[in-house]
């Protein structure tokens, strides 16, 4: 009996290691991150997964004077350092840079999945408490080196986008968006803030950023679902997955455009002037699927979440009702950043900037890293190239890499992008505590990129519908 019972054991023991081999192995990638890129990506069949291929870069550091690599006749310095979890950046017109400090608010995620979300956090280098500072960093001397780091601000709740307007001060907690006064070159953000508007709080997805629209009186606000794909019901979704519109004119709050998984990077493209995004698709489909993207996003769009993926493919594991004719009204993402890339921050080519002919006209994105795919994806800086037209052409080109160490680690996570106003590309990395600087120091400030006569869409702003139809009740048709 002994001996059967140890035999028994024993195959229990290899059946579950093998299991765990298996699920350690995960799903290895079959096509390369450029094939699933760009225009006209390569989208294989959707393979669901029970459990989501783990492969996390855990992050070790910068040795002193290691620097990420840069396209030779390229320079970069670490124009700050020693910071908490750097995330958003933002230049104000003076040329002070503000950055804030966070990382998700405390008590999210409850139960065993929630258990185990914190703990690869944790291993990805995101988990700790939120420093929920908003800091202000300045070269004075113009050295390319922030020789002035203050904190404006230190009573924030995860915050993330800022933004800034003839004395007003815009800053996104992770459930409110607020407005400070503030005046340019003052060492602190002083006052009572005005909550503008209430946000979902944290959720699966908690970064809220922001931006300004420079032609009229509105502010967009990018919301994370709670979920991969809805698993949790369609209560826990309300107001998230989308981006919101607030008025300043006239202190209200609207719906621009849904669908949107995880919006992060918010940018006006200069050719058009229309708002573009960064967004995060879903996962547990394969190391393959889905491509985060970089799209435009015009008033009453609807990008499919979490029924369809790059418009035409269904996700057959949603069980919530499909809104009738919603693969006919989709709208198609414009340029695929490749599969589980975590595109985050995002910025075009401004008037002024520094980064060469090659660099001339397009945006710079900042491709976090994957956790879940083998290889690993992302953890770099990339330029997506746009023609004359303002369109996206080939495939996303490194401007910053040497983060993955080859040995499964990673140096840094590059987060978000924004310009100095020297003209240097400027990057923070948030799990190292650098802002990189990268520039090339023969290259003249480049003149603005002109701009086309086709315009912009109308939006919600002018009253005008370009959607055609009541955008809430076009949202809300079900079958």
């Amino acid at each position: 009996m002994k001996k059967k019972l140890l035999i028994t054991l024993l195959v229990i023991a290899l059946i579950l290691a093998a299991l765990l081999v298996w699920i350690w192995r995960g799903d290895p990638a079959e096509l390369s991150v450029d094939e699933v890129s760009g225009t006209d990506p390569t989208l294989v069949e959707g393979d669901s997964q029970m459990i989501p291929t783990v492969a996390i870069a855990e992050p070790v550091g910068w040795a002193e004077g290691e620097l990420p690599d840069a396209p030779a006749g390229y320079t970069v310095n670490r124009f700050a350092e020693g910071l908490e979890h750097p995330r958003v950046l933002y230049t104000l017109p003076n040329g002070d840079v503000l950055v804030t400090l966070t990382r998700a608010p405390a008590g999210e995620g409850g139960g065993l999945m929630g258990w185990i979300a914190g703990k690869l956090m944790s291993r990805a280098g995101a988990g700790g408490v939120s420093p929920d500072q908003l800091v202000l960093l300045r070269d004075a001397d113009g050295d390319g080196v922030a020789e002035v780091r203050t904190v404006l601000r230190d009573d924030l709740a995860s915050p993330s986008g800022v933004a800034w307007e003839d004395g007003k001060l815009w800053i996104a907690n992770h459930d409110a968006l607020l407005e400070f006064d503030y005046a340019l070159g003052a060492p602190k953000v002083t006052g009572t803030p005005r909550k503008l508007m209430d946000l979902p709080a944290a959720g699966n997805h908690w970064m809220r950023n922001i931006a300004k629209d420079p032609d009229e009186p509105l502010l967009y606000i990018a919301v994370g679902s709670a979920s991969n794909i809805g698993e949790n019901g369609q209560e826990p979704e309300e107001g998230r997955a989308m981006i919101w519109s607030y008025d300043l004119d006239k202190k209200r709050q609207a719906p621009w455009a849904v669908g949107l998984r995880n919006a992060n990077g918010l940018a006006f493209a200069p050719w058009s002037g229309r708002l573009w995004t960064t967004v995060n698709e879903r996962d547990m489909l394969g190391s393959d699927l889905v491509p985060d993207y970089l799209t435009d996003v015009p008033f009453g769009a609807n990008y499919g979440w979490p029924w369809v993926y790059w418009r035409f493919e269904r996700d057959m594991r949603v069980d919530w009702p499909m809104p009738r004719f919603l693969e006919e009204y989709a709208r198609k993402p414009v340029y695929a950043m490749g599969p589980h890339v975590a595109a985050l921050g995002l910025a075009f080519t401004p008037e002024g900037h520094r980064m060469g002919e090659t660099f001339g006209s397009g945006a710079f994105v900042a491709r976090h890293g994957s956790w879940n795919r083998k290889p690993p994806s992302g953890y770099d800086v990339v330029f997506v190239d746009f023609d004359e037209r303002g369109r996206p052409v080939g495939t996303p080109q490194t401007v910053l890499g040497g983060f993955l160490t080859g040995e499964g680690t990673t140096r840094g996570r590059p987060t978000w992008v924004a310009f100095d106003n020297t003209g240097a590309l400027i990057v923070s990395d948030d799990t190292a505590g650098i802002i990189w600087r990268v520039i090339k120091e023969d290259a003249e400030p480049a003149p603005a990129i002109e701009r086309l006569n086709y315009g912009r869409l109308p939006s919600r702003a002018t009253g005008a519908n370009p959607a055609g139809a009541s955008f809430g009740e076009d949202y809300a048709r079900t079958n």
